[in-house]
């Protein structure tokens, strides 16, 4: 593989992908055996891998600049493209389950393979090509909106991410401020969000209708591909979080306050975690890399390999700039077998959370595709790949004085602090969107009132002094994942239970705990997910006693620092 830069890009032939679909759908049928219809299969892939390795090119590209022209063209088409696909992957999918060689495919591959074709079969149909169509170009509009908003703040230029080290500066007057213009650019821009929003939600529920399903939700999960448990496991699982964490993060808040001596702890005030300021990374971009690959070395002999084959093919995008989308992800080049991080760094301590956040996404994607004989096996569920990443940032706690310096302890107390902190958020998103979409007819004005409600329920220390937009709900728009990825942020949370779960297995036992680990990224997404909590030795998040059972250890950790 070359760098990533040098990486020539070329528009797929969907005229050949769908013939090689054609193809495999005649050869599926007339399969003699099991290895014959994986055969088929495979050699379909190779072709599909191609298309997709082209897909994710551009679409990295255009998250690297959302202004360029040619890449925002390539969206467009993809987003009319793509789903234009389905009505053959359908019968496909359908000719698969219909095979008298499905039991023959589970022998070779396991139960999941049959899962996984079985919910791609009930979630497509030529009838919602269309709504796909449109929801792929209002989520485009999305990420140019957000992407392109930016203020003068202090005689800085600075979108949403520039804001964020303000956000945490020692002085609180700076903290304010910062607060204040990001909130402002916030309600600036929200007029255009609840349209935008508006479309998703309806477009979202024409297709479940369309489907024959009740409402957009137990679609989603569908697409999701959760199996193994139900929205009323969720509901139980947002209850233990409400009962068990909340109370806890309540007694961590009035700490903090005390900490950084305010008498009340006002929202632009959270991020600060100590007086004299947050432990912040040390270095140039460059300098960090650098020192990641030394801990990558010295973590085990994969995490070195891994981290050398990144940065030897430039498979990183890290700086924030102008007219770049928001937030940070990791996705897959299928045809190199090659992990991509991409990020907005800020100066603040998120940026060496890339580093080991998604570097956990992107080792577990290299180790598995390394190894598992399925394209599709290469990554798990969300509720699984977050574990992937949420544990790598724990179990390299011990490198990072390389980050630090003297202030190593300070990241970590602060890291694992937030670690339980951000749950109830994540639980608020999650009850949010069961809101939104169980009655999609929302007003906007409705929209708020419910998300400040959810709010209150699990985040009671949350104070906006006064600010009219976010006092009356306007927060939740700050979350991309409520527009492009619905019903995802709950797997964080899941996901962030089995990560303690091993952190604690780290304090005991560090062997096992890596050991564990290892097995999970090897598995990749061949077995269900309660399946693969078991395999890693981890306890399943709806058990009415495991918040319980996982928190206790920690409590100690984060409180009195």
């Amino acid at each position: 593989m070359q760098k990533f830069s040098e990486t020539v890009y070329k528009r797929p032939d969907f005229s050949a992908v769908k013939k090689s679909i054609k193809l495999t759908l005649k050869k599926v049928k007339k399969a003699g055996s099991a290895a014959e219809v994986a055969e088929a299969l495979k050699q379909n892939s190779e072709t599909m891998q191609n298309a997709e390795t082209a897909y994710v090119t551009a679409s990295i590209r255009n998250t690297m600049d959302t202004t360029d022209p040619f890449y925002d063209g390539e969206m467009q088409y993809y987003n009319k493209a793509l789903p234009s696909l389905m009505p053959l992957s359908k019968k496909l999918n359908d000719a698969v389950l219909a095979s008298p060689h499905v039991e023959g495919l589970k022998e070779l591959f396991g139960v999941q393979i049959i899962n996984l074709y079985r919910a791609d079969s009930l979630v497509q149909s030529a009838r919602i090509v269309p709504c796909l169509i449109s929801e792929g170009k209002v989520c485009t509009e999305y990420s140019k909106t957000a992407a392109g908003c930016s203020t003068d703040f202090r005689g800085e230029n600075c979108n949403f991410y520039g804001l964020m080290r303000h956000m945490s500066s020692p002085d609180r007057a700076e903290r304010k401020e910062a607060f204040l213009a990001w909130a402002d650019m916030y309600k600036g821009i929200s007029d255009k969000l609840d349209r935008q929003y508006d479309k998703l939600v309806r477009l979202r529920t024409k297709m479940a209708k369309k489907l024959g399903y009740s409402s957009y939700t137990p679609l989603a999960y569908l697409q999701r591909r959760r199996f193994d448990y139900t929205q009323q496991d969720v509901a139980a699982f947002r209850e233990q979080v409400r009962t068990e964490i909340t109370p806890l993060v309540a007694q961590m808040r009035a700490e903090q306050a005390k900490r950084i001596g305010v008498e009340k702890l006002h929202y632009y005030d959270e991020e600060l975690m100590f007086p004299d300021g947050n432990a912040v990374p040390m270095g140039s971009k460059d300098d960090m890399l650098e020192a990641a690959g030394r801990m990558y070395r010295e973590l085990s002999e994969e995490t070195g390999e891994f981290f050398d084959f990144m940065t030897r093919h430039e498979l990183f995008d890290l700086e924030t700039r102008p007219g770049k989308h928001m937030g940070g992800y990791c996705t897959f080049l299928a045809k190199y077998k090659a992990p991509f991080i991409f990020s907005n760094f800020n100066g603040t301590s998120a940026d060496v959370d890339v580093l080991t956040h998604e570097a956990g996404h992107a080792f577990e994607a290299y180790t598995a595709s390394r190894i598992q004989p399925l394209d599709e096996y290469y990554s798990s569920t969300s509720e699984i790949n977050e574990i992937h990443s949420m544990a790598m940032e724990l179990f390299t706690h011990p490198w990072m004085d390389k980050f630090f310096g003297q202030n190593a302890d300070k990241y970590r107390f602060a890291h694992l602090s937030g670690c339980i902190s951000v749950i109830p958020y994540l639980t608020c998103v999650d009850e949010f969107q069961h809101g939104v979409y169980a009655s999609p007819d929302m007003t906007a004005k409705q929209r708020r009132e419910l998300w400040r409600s959810i709010e209150r329920k699990y985040m009671p220390w949350r104070d906006y002094d006064g600010v009219e937009f976010l006092e009356e709900g306007g927060f939740w728009m700050q979350k991309q994942h409520i527009f492009l990825y619905p019903f995802y942020y709950i797997d964080y949370a899941l996901a962030q239970l089995g990560a303690l779960e091993l952190y604690n297995r780290m304090n005991t036992d560090r062997e096992a705990a890596w050991n564990d680990y290892m097995a999970l990224c090897r598995a990749g997404g061949s077995k269900p997910y309660l399946e693969l909590l078991k395999l890693a030795h981890l306890s399943s998040p709806f058990a009415p006693d495991t918040v319980h059972k996982i928190l206790e250890p920690l409590k100690d950790k984060v409180l009195g620092f």
